[in-house]
């Protein structure tokens, strides 16, 4: 989608549909009335008659308003105009995406990013309305045999700030809002790609896709002998009950000056969780494909500092294979080496991804990043804890959590931290090895993470937990792209923009 900034008058808009608000009460936005004005009343007509009551979310389209140059009017409902907040902000802006398409109009010029969001300024609404524009648009229809896409999809959309003054500011969070909604978008591409065609090859594939499309990116794929060479003991471990060979894939993207340290993302890339020998129960199984939705949240990230050319270095580490159970497999009770140095007993082989994520920070400290952050769909215990709402966020380094925190709030894309005290990490001893794999059911997502910080000495190191937050199940099942959203902020931030 062609999106762009502009400031001026509703009613002189020449475009296919312009987007005004309506609060409950019939109370207005200062474009509606401008619309209203200009038709001599039309809209307050309407609102008499009760054909729209500003419902949040609600919509209206008007295919002949008098008085304007536009060939339509959509009224977008805004809720109570006291209580509009962020999220009020962002269903009204959803809302008239899906309106806009439905009604085929192909363009139009939105005036939402005008409304006065609480604590945000315009720089924010513009990126935020750019993000949804990407985002609530987006279907996954690949792999249907007569996929139906719109009969007239919107290609183009121009965002209204109030004052020409606000350009300035506006067209950077344009850039902004858009990077992070094509990143979330291609990581909803690669999570809901089945998994017999989502192979860690297919990853190392798209990878190296993605360093043809931007001249600032560059791929390194190694296979299982360089794997085995270099020492990843752990991820060939995971990977040894598998068909498909484990792949671990370097991106780099060069932004910033040739001696700046790189930040580092690390994405868990297990295709297909079957739980190995510990093997799963068979319902939802199909999910399973989406346990690579780390890597895949940090695929988005780097192809969203590519396209709004973030001045900064970044390289992402994804250690990528299968989980599944065969006669080569590794059993629980098993005692495995790390690329690390540290040897782990192995007590369920469906905690697999912080043993590739082990080998993938080992990996990270070569490389010196000024700091690394992980994400992976880690725990079922993030989703008792926080349900499908935020991430669960820990770390080493107080400062880097709360600017993940921090970023989060701004793309409403949130987090919570959660301790990684001594005591929590005392649950992985071992009478065999260094370490064990679980620590039993109490807190299990705290002890993941402090499985993690061992093998992050070193580095200043988060980790995200989105095992609630990276897909939904039941009738609107797909990947959601988060953390997008939040990675892209917070990158956003380590470059000097800030909204």
């Amino acid at each position: 989608m062609e999106l762009r900034t502009k400031s001026g008058d509703p009613a002189r808009q020449r475009t296919a549909c312009v987007v005004v608000g309506v609060y409950e009460r019939r109370r207005m936005s200062e474009a509606a009335r401008a619309v209203d004005t200009a038709s001599d009343g039309y809209i307050s007509h309407l609102l008499r008659r009760e054909d729209l009551d500003g419902e949040a979310g609600q919509t209206l389209l008007l295919p002949d308003c008098p008085g304007v140059r536009t060939d339509r009017v959509l009224l977008v409902g805004c809720g109570r105009e006291r209580d509009f907040s962020e999220r009020t902000y962002r269903k009204a802006v959803a809302a008239a995406a899906r309106a806009l398409e439905q009604a085929g109009t192909g363009e139009a010029t939105l005036f939402l990013p005008e409304l006065p969001v609480r604590g945000r300024d315009v720089a924010w609404r513009v990126a935020t309305a750019a993000e949804l524009l990407e985002t609530t648009l987006y279907r996954f229809d690949a792999y249907k045999s007569d996929p139906r896409p719109p009969r007239r999809p919107l290609r183009q959309a121009t965002l209204a700030v109030p004052r020409r003054a606000d350009l300035r500011r506006a067209q950077p969070a344009l850039t902004l809002g858009q990077a992070a909604g094509r990143g979330a978008n291609f990581t909803r591409d690669l999570g809901n790609t089945p998994a017999n065609i989502c192979t860690p090859g297919y990853l190392g594939e798209q990878a190296e896709a993605l360093a043809e499309r931007f001249d600032s990116v560059h791929a390194e794929v190694l296979g299982p002998a360089q794997l085995e060479e270099q020492g990843l003991a752990a991820l060939m471990a995971v990977a040894r009950g598998a068909e498909t060979p484990p792949r671990l894939i370097v991106i780099h993207y060069r932004g910033g000056a040739d001696d700046q340290a790189p930040v580092a993302l690390v994405g868990k890339g297990i295709t297909f969780d079957s739980g190995g020998i510990s093997i799963k129960p068979s319902a939802s199984m199909d999910e399973m494909k989406y346990d690579m939705s780390g890597a895949a949240a940090v695929f988005g990230a780097v192809h969203a500092a590519a396209e709004a050319q973030l001045p900064l270095n970044l390289v992402a580490i994804i250690p990528a294979t299968e989980n599944m159970p065969d006669g080569r497999a590794t059993r629980p009770g098993d005692i495995i080496d790390s690329l690390d140095g540290q040897r782990i007993e192995v007590l369920n082989t469906d905690a697999e991804g912080r043993l590739v994520l082990a080998d993938g920070l080992a990996y990270t400290r070569r490389l010196e990043p000024s700091e690394v952050v992980d994400v992976a769909t880690l725990t079922g215990a993030a989703i008792v804890g926080l349900g499908h709402h935020r991430h669960a966020v820990m770390g080493n380094a107080p400062g880097l959590v709360r600017d993940l925190l921090q970023a989060g709030e701004r793309a409403a894309d949130r987090g919570w931290e959660l301790p990684l005290d001594e005591e929590y990490d005392e649950q992985l001893r071992s009478p065999f090895a260094d370490v064990a794999n679980i620590g039993g059911q109490p807190a299990g997502t705290i002890t993941a993470g402090c499985f993690l910080q061992r093998f992050a000495r070193g580095l200043r190191w988060a980790h995200l937990d989105i095992a609630g937050t990276a897909w939904k199940s039941g009738e609107h099942k797909g990947a959601t792209g988060r953390p997008v959203p939040l990675l892209t902020h917070f990158l956003a931030g380590r470059a000097g923009w800030t909204l």
